[in-house]
């Protein structure tokens, strides 16, 4: 199909952060796109990591580029899982390839990224960060967090079961009844109810807890008991949907509450997240040692730091003999399905900026208006300007916020 001249080609480099395994487009959703009218190109070996190969892209439409400098001259939409802002050793050295005008989409880590974010934006690119989808029920489609949130809540799981020295399942058997393990899931947000349905499902007592007590519902209806704590949350939850970071007084009282429980369990995967700043210390060293020898802990949160105290992002760590696993970019350990619905959920809201067959940035749209990090130059999304400040205009004068 021949493409009209209104839509920008697309181009999908091949990701370049150490360990990266997943790949922005998928053949199936590569086919949509090209009924829909855009050429795509894809950079040799993009898929490779996922189990797709370059001719499984080829077979539906795309075109496979070698290059990497001639897929960014010749695309005007660049489609990444990591953009520069969150792939910050190597991601600057595709600044050079970006053109004004030129079209980025990916996750940026923007509100950590100042430095990256905006030399792409001092390069003219206009860029959109997935992770700053508004959580309204138009966007549910495009929510690349939620989704990736899915695929480590279940990895996660597996990922405990693989390590502890018991069975999740009760079995009864000729040699004896072997009990089942006793998981506790702290944050039942997307990928803390993902946990607590994979661990019920491979046969755990599961628990689960949550500072934001309307998520009780959910948890008890995969199976878990909701852990409720004398603690006055009512602030827990901002208007976007995500957990509100509390004073420390709070996490003091919570940790307090919390050591019975996580004393009494086998496993305890921890999610807790305040996007844009550093994860809250929910289980102390002391906490730890109250654990029994062999017990697991994950703590989903190692790349803001960790949930708990003794969590070394990207490292395990045994401590009396309780096992802590920081795990980082535990999604991309599961390409192949990882992937598969990035690319859904990227390619929606492409096309949502898609109107009457050519590409428009409609800033009355919420999506379109909250996901948009810079253009012309400039930082323009609000919540960046007012971290990092005002900026520099093309004419030398300062930006306010």
């Amino acid at each position: 199909m021949s493409q009209p001249s209104s839509l920008p080609v697309i181009g999908v480099p091949r990701e370049t952060f150490p360990g990266e395994r997943r790949v922005a487009l998928v053949p199936d959703v590569v086919a949509t796109l090209v009924k829909k009218g855009f050429n795509i190109l894809i950079e040799s070996g993009a898929g490779t990591e996922a189990g797709i190969t370059d001719q499984a892209f080829i077979n539906k439409g795309a075109e496979i580029i070698s290059d990497r400098s001639d897929l960014y001259a010749r695309a005007g939409i660049i489609l990444q899982v990591r953009g520069a802002g969150a792939n910050p050793d190597r991601g600057p050295r595709d600044l050079e390839s970006i053109r004004p005008g030129q079209i980025h989409i990916g996750l940026y880590e923007p509100f950590t990224r100042e430095t990256v974010v905006s030399d792409m934006a001092a390069r003219g690119a206009i860029m959109f960060a997935m992770e700053l989808m508004p959580r309204i029920t138009r966007a549910q489609s495009m929510d690349v967090l939620s989704s990736m949130a899915t695929v480590a809540g279940y990895k996660a799981v597996l990922l405990a079961a693989g390590q502890l020295p018991r069975m999740f399942p009760m079995f009864m058997t000729a040699a004896g009844t072997i009990a089942p393990a006793r998981v506790f899931v702290i944050g039942a947000g997307v990928a803390g109810l993902q946990a607590i349905a994979t661990a019920k499902r491979l046969g755990a007592v599961v628990k689960g807890y949550d500072i934001r007590p309307v998520v009780k519902e959910q948890v008890e209806s995969l199976g878990a008991r909701f852990v409720e704590l004398e603690l006055d949350a009512a602030d827990a939850e901002d208007k976007g949907g995500y957990a509100r970071a509390m004073d420390e007084d709070f996490y003091r009282r919570q940790r307090e509450l919390l050591t019975r429980v996580v004393a009494a369990s086998d496993v305890v995967l921890t999610t807790a997240a305040v996007p844009g700043k550093k994860a809250p210390v929910l289980i102390t060293a002391e906490m730890v040692r109250d654990m029994s020898p062999g017990s697991i802990i994950i703590d989903l949160a190692a790349e803001r730091g960790g949930n708990v105290e003794l969590t070394r992002p990207g490292e395990t760590v045994v401590e009396q003999g309780v096992t802590i696993v920081g795990p980082l970019n535990l999604t991309a350990s599961v390409p192949f399905h990882a992937s598969q619905m990035y690319a859904k959920n990227i390619a929606t809201f492409l096309m949502h900026l898609v109107k009457d067959d050519g590409l428009t940035l409609d800033m009355d749209d919420e999506i379109t208006r909250e996901t948009l990090m810079a253009r012309d130059g400039e930082i323009v999304h609000p919540r960046l300007i007012e971290i990092y400040g005002p900026t520099d205009t093309p004419d030398g004068e300062r930006r306010q916020p």
